[in-house]
């Protein structure tokens, strides 16, 4: 189960204002392409399921320097904190791209998660081939944060995401202590001046309903 916390910003000037805020802690930057896959009858999403194949940097799309499989499932996201089942497992970039021109091959793949998704879903086979659904880019900034209170440390990533319907802004902590962490995040805002709300609804979500969602 990955638990996180997802405060949205409300606009490029408060996303400007964060990143200034923090960047004497910035770790690293990554460009991301995000691409989802499901059958033609949309037989993942209507279970609440979503299999993504993540791209990370590169000069260019036809040159990553790496790429993820994930499976998440059953997302439930409540004042700002998110819960859902996850399964990750790295994918060879060329195999990856491989994919993305022929969405079938993906049921090919030896992969836990693509015989998770046959076996439970019914997905990847002759009956019901794997089709790109499109997807969208995001740049995430990632940002090492010391609590105030001697508590150790957070990994922060701000998001920029590209949608061909609009951008959205969130910053995420992925935590095994929501609260106490949406609290240090929420001090840490406020004393930034950056506007925030709790995000409602995660990028996936907002991809398939074509808009971006509160």
């Amino acid at each position: 189960m990955e638990v996180e916390i997802k405060l949205r910003l409300p606009d490029a000037a408060a996303h400007r204002r964060l990143s200034a805020f923090l960047a004497h802690r910035l770790r690293r930057t990554h460009a991301q392409r995000n691409l989802f896959f499901d059958a033609s009858a949309r037989t993942l999403a209507a279970a609440t399921a979503a299999l993504r194949v993540r791209l990370y940097d590169g000069s260019d799309d036809r040159a990553p320097s790496r790429a993820v499989l994930a499976l998440k499932r059953r997302p439930r996201i409540d004042a700002g904190v998110s819960r859902v089942e996850e399964i990750e497992e790295p994918l060879d970039p060329a195999l990856a791209l491989a994919c993305a021109d022929d969405p079938a091959r993906l049921g090919g793949l030896d992969s836990p998660i693509i015989r998770l998704v046959a076996a439970e879903y019914g997905v990847g086979g002759d009956a019901a081939p794997f089709i790109c659904l499109g997807g969208f880019r995001n740049t995430r900034a990632v940002y090492d944060y010391e609590l105030e209170d001697g508590g150790g440390g957070l990994v922060l990533e701000l998001d920029e995401t590209r949608f061909d319907f609009g951008i959205s802004y969130e910053l995420e902590c992925e935590t095994a202590e929501p609260d106490r962490v949406k609290e240090a995040l929420e001090r840490l805002l406020t004393v930034a001046g950056v506007p925030y709300e709790y995000s409602r609804s995660n990028k996936f979500a907002c991809f398939m309903a074509g808009k971006l969602l509160p």
